[in-house]
């Protein structure tokens, strides 16, 4: 009985929490097992009680919206209060909230040291690809260091001005007080709807490249590759304008894929609701589809070519004799199949809860995601934002050396000024 009860509650919260997450769940639960050692025969009516103290609270925060208090405590959101609580009730709470607690505890760690690590690997990659030392092409540089820069911004708008201050209210309470919620957003979006189309425009460089040799020497230069930047760049922020008219510029602090208060009106809306699928649709599905489908006809053009020159060098089967021509581009379809993998399974989870979140909204509730997929989607998602560096380490032997010498550099400085 007081499984079921802390399951029903949770559940029927969950909704509640995706709109107003200033009624916490932990404190809920904690307010409902404290209430049901003395006799599991009245815990159900408790329960009722407590849930109908919830959904009064819920239902005043969204008739005073204009008029809350922006003080508000946040007891209940700390990590300590997360580990106990997980602790202290494991047994009694199902597998589903087992895990979105425990994704809860690990993010209080995952997010700060991905800020500091994200941040720091961004900077690198800005500092070192424009040297123009890393054996790659004036047009690839351009699109590698934009990526760069937009991820950059993504850790920045996203995980250290959203998501870390999220987790940790009591030292961000000061947020609240800057209501600039909706521009954020679309700064947010604008930078992620960058980082994901610049993926694009470098695999269909990529593509052109590689399967259409005609195109090459006029598509894929440096000058080209400005342009489509910077095309992509102007289209994105005005894609994402929407959001400023659509959310208030209130902050919310809560884990949802908005961040700021909405009202009614806009969020059960079927024209928001259109807009916000459509956003969706466009980043990240189509990128999805299109990537896929560039390097399904880059990897089949591949594999054709080299067929037909092993067979023009004579190579008839055992070894083949050493290509310079075939080693320079192994080298650019593994940096290739290997950003556009690396972004297809750190954005699969986050696509797919972020459609199905707006199907609910748009009142198709048939399938249930569990709210904790939603965490998980958040985590990847902004984990692409650091990899690159990481791919471009283990893929260019050039880059790697560069990453080296910068690494060493501080050290250096520091011998030449104690031999002086």
């Amino acid at each position: 009985m007081r499984k079921r009860v802390l399951e029903d509650h949770a559940i029927k919260s969950d909704t509640k929490l995706m709109v107003y997450e200033n009624v916490d769940i932990a404190s809920l639960l904690e307010s409902i097992t404290s209430g049901m050692n003395s006799d599991h025969h009245t815990a159900p009516q408790r329960g009722n009680r407590n849930l109908r103290t919830v959904d009064s609270n819920v239902t005043t925060m969204d008739q005073n919206l204009k008029k809350m208090d922006w003080n508000v405590t946040t007891n209940g959101r700390s990590f300590i209060l997360y580990f106990n609580f997980l602790v202290a009730h494991y047994e009694e709470l199902s597998l589903v909230l087992r895990m979105r607690y425990a994704f809860r505890i690990i993010q209080y760690i995952y997010y700060p040291v991905l800020a500091v690590v994200g941040f720091a690997v961004n900077i690198l990659t800005i500092v070192i690809l424009p040297r123009g030392k890393c054996g790659l092409s004036r047009c690839v540089t351009r699109y590698l260091v934009a990526m760069a820069v937009t991820d950059l911004l993504v850790i920045i708008l996203d995980l250290i001005l959203r998501h870390i201050p999220i987790l940790y209210q009591k030292e961000f309470h000061f947020v609240r007080s800057f209501h600039v919620c909706n521009i954020h957003a679309v700064l947010l979006h604008a930078a992620t709807d960058c980082s994901v189309w610049f993926t694009v425009s470098f695999t269909f460089d990529r593509f052109l490249a590689i399967c259409c040799q005609n195109l090459k020497t006029k598509y894929c230069t440096e000058r080209t590759a400005a342009v489509v930047l910077g095309t992509v760049t102007l289209l994105s922020g005005l894609k994402n304008i929407f959001w400023y008219f659509m959310l208030t510029r209130f902050y919310t602090l809560s884990n949802m894929p908005w961040f700021c208060y909405i009202t009614d009106d806009v969020l059960y809306s079927p024209v928001w609701g259109a807009i916000t699928f459509l956003h969706y649709i466009l980043t990240p599905c189509i990128p999805f589809a299109l990537i896929l489908l560039l390097n399904i006809v880059t990897a089949r053009h591949i594999i054709l070519a080299s067929r037909a020159r092993r067979q023009l060098l004579g190579a008839s089967s055992g070894e083949c004799p050493s290509d310079p021509e075939m080693a320079s581009r192994r080298n650019s379809i593994i940096l290739l199949f290997v950003i556009s993998g690396n972004f297809i399974l750190l954005w699969a989870v986050f696509m797919v809860n972020s459609i199905w979140t707006q199907m609910y909204f748009l009142g198709y509730d048939s399938v249930y995601i569990p709210f904790y997929v939603m965490d998980i989607g958040f985590m990847l998602q902004i984990l692409s934002c650091c990899t690159n560096t990481a791919i471009y380490a283990v893929t260019q032997t050039k880059f790697r050396q560069q990453l080296k010498n910068v690494g060493k550099y501080p050290f250096t400085l520091i011998l030449k000024l104690i031999k002086r």
